[in-house]
Formats: C-alpha cells, sequence, structure tokens
C-alpha cells in the first residue's frame, strides 16, 4: 500500500513537473519570462519539493515509531540487549 502511495505521489509530480516546464516554455516563447527567471523558478521548486521530502519523510519515521511502540512490538535495538 505504501509502495502505491508512493508511486501514485511521484507519477503525480512528475506530470506536475511537465506541466509546470511547458508553461514557462510558453511564457518564454512569448516573450514574458526569460529563460533565466525560468530556470531560477525551477530550481527553486526543486529545492522546495527536497526540503519537503526531508520533513515528510522524518515525520513518517517519526509515526512509525510511534506506531511501532503502541503495538509494543520488539525493535532491533530491544533483540540484541536480549542477546547473550
Amino acid at each position: 500500500m505504501l509502495k502505491e502511495l508512493f508511486y501514485t505521489g511521484m507519477g503525480g509530480a512528475l506530470l506536475l513537473k511537465e506541466k509546470v516546464e511547458e508553461e514557462l516554455k510558453k511564457l518564454e516563447e512569448k516573450g514574458k519570462l526569460s529563460a533565466t527567471d525560468s530556470k531560477s523558478f525551477l530550481e527553486g521548486l526543486k529545492t522546495r519539493g527536497e526540503d519537503e521530502e526531508k520533513r515528510l519523510k522524518e515525520e513518517l519515521k517519526t509515526a512509525i515509531k510511534e506506531v511501532i511502540e503502541e503495538l509494543g512490538i520488539a525493535t532491533k535495538k530491544d533483540i540484541e540487549a536480549l542477546r547473550p
């Protein structure tokens, strides 16, 4: 289920990226936006996307840890502590 959700999100992100690039190209062709501004905008989006990805990964890790704790599932650390 998580894999499907991940692929759906990635597909949506790629589609959005293609649409944004297409619209920026149209604006460039009309002379309403310079190539430099277009590139800068795309780089800004990329940076924000990377930052958001990091934030979401941390939130997911925290949520998974909470679920493991609530269910009382032994972690790798717990199991290693039992070894002689």
